[in-house]
């Protein structure tokens, strides 16, 4: 399935570009950079501009992504996909399969 703007808190997030909008963490707020790693409660993001990967809390984030494949950009709130990656995945399969 093609990871578009309605569909992308259920889909695999890593390799997406992103940008943090907004942060509980005001040091965090602008930076940017490819999503190399997810766990349940944090983001790793190999910061481009520092070339450095920095850990980012889920909660308290507003965040931007870049879908390519799609050409569109999408503002979340790390609320919408905090939880671990697999649990996410399994409730759109879930979802789908109740229709």
């Amino acid at each position: 399935m093609l990871r578009t703007k309605d569909n992308i808190i259920y889909h695999e997030i890593i390799g997406l570009r992103v940008k943090i909008l907004s942060h509980l963490d005001p040091t965090l707020v602008g930076r940017e950079g490819i999503v190399i790693n997810e766990t349940m409660n944090t983001l790793q993001i190999l910061d481009t501009k520092h070339g450095k990967v920095i850990k980012v809390p889920k909660r308290g984030g507003i965040f931007l992504f870049t879908i390519p494949e799609a050409n569109e950009e999408l503002i979340i709130d790390g609320m919408q996909i905090f939880g671990r990656p697999e649990d996410r995945l399994k409730k759109i399969r879930f979802t789908n399969m109740r229709r």
